[in-house]
């Protein structure tokens, strides 16, 4: 087998991210669960859109997130997403590849414009996010480079673009040919919601062997395992994938390869500004780690680096040099 061109490739939805500070009055106003992610159509993206106060534009997307994390941890990183031939479209491309991410997937013309998500932060920190799926939905397979994929040690796909089907057909040919290629395939749940509409979809992934590297937090491996307690949840899927990393927020994380369990706390924070992208980044942190071959414990506080690093500012990509915040870890 070849040697790798790229740590990771990731597959997700390519959204732009609109965020903008509010009270819990206006998520109560508008009729919001706050911390929750819904998905909206045009009609009320503009609407929303219309109601927001000033705000700032950021590429974002979960898969997309991590792969500028793993760049700014030093990794070779890949994406693949889909854009619209528009302004917003040109936006994403640029900043991810500003970002040092491979991006070559073509524009698209498919008669809606480039995903965006409002994304509504309150004083504690908490998102509420309003994803309007746009282009992105639209992610055909014929739109993979399948050399590409072949090409990567890590194939990380986003829970979220399983839910529409034109993208889920993209990401099971994108399995079949990174496992035809020896490559591993990581899969982060994404969110509770994901699994309440498709955990019969998961699990077949799951328990068909097509997923070594599962990514889930607390609720989520909860939610797909549906037992409510944490424990019962790790036993219940563990032994599917070959390596199951659970995050746990202020808690901190777990990962489970085989007998062997690792746990990190999570690192301190000075403030705790916006926790979006935490997953996204965790996941970078420990993808960095793995892909070099990393012990867990240490492939876990890169994660939990990574993910503190995001929680202090807006926006869930890294400004601060994650490579300085890592020290010798990644050695």
């Amino acid at each position: 087998m070849a040697d790798p061109r790229l740590d990771v490739l990731a597959i997700g939805n390519a959204i732009v991210d609109v965020i903008a500070d509010v009270d819990d009055a206006f998520l109560e106003s508008e009729g919001l669960t706050k911390g929750s992610m819904r998905l909206i159509d045009a009609a009320e993206a503009e609407r929303l859109y219309s109601h927001m106060p000033s705000a700032r534009q950021v590429s974002g997307g979960s898969a997309g997130n991590t792969a500028a994390g793993v760049a700014a941890l030093g990794g070779k990183a890949g994406f693949i997403g889909q854009v619209a031939s528009d302004q917003l479209g040109q936006f994403y491309i640029h900043d991810l590849r500003s970002a040092g991410v491979e991006f070559t997937t073509a524009p698209g013309d498919f008669g809606v414009p480039t995903a965006r998500s409002m994304v509504l932060v309150t004083p504690d920190g908490n998102r509420t996010m309003n994803t309007f799926l746009g282009a992105a939905q639209h992610l055909p397979a014929s739109a993979l480079d399948e050399a590409q994929i072949a090409g990567a040690a890590i194939l990380y796909l986003e829970g979220y673009l399983w839910d529409p089907e034109t993208p889920r057909y993209a990401m099971v040919r994108a399995i079949e040919v990174a496992r035809n290629a020896g490559r591993k395939v990581a899969f982060s749940l994404s969110d509770t919601f994901c699994i309440d509409r498709h955990r019969d979809g998961f699990n077949a992934l799951i328990d068909g062997g097509r997923i070594d590297i599962l990514f889930a937090n607390e609720a989520e491996i909860q939610a797909l395992a549906a037992v409510p307690h944490l424990e019962t949840a790790i036993e219940a899927v563990k032994d599917k994938v070959e390596l199951l990393v659970v995050t746990r927020s202020e808690t901190g994380a777990l990962a489970n390869r085989g007998g062997e369990r690792a746990e990190v706390e999570a690192e301190p924070i000075e403030a705790l500004v916006d926790t979006t992208g935490a997953g996204d980044l965790f996941a970078a942190g420990f993808l960095a780690g793995e892909v070099r071959g990393l012990p867990l414990d240490r492939s876990l506080k890169l994660g939990a680096i990574a993910a503190a690093e995001v929680i202090q500012h807006y926006g869930a990509r890294p400004e601060a040099d994650l490579k300085a915040l890592a020290g010798g870890l990644l050695d």
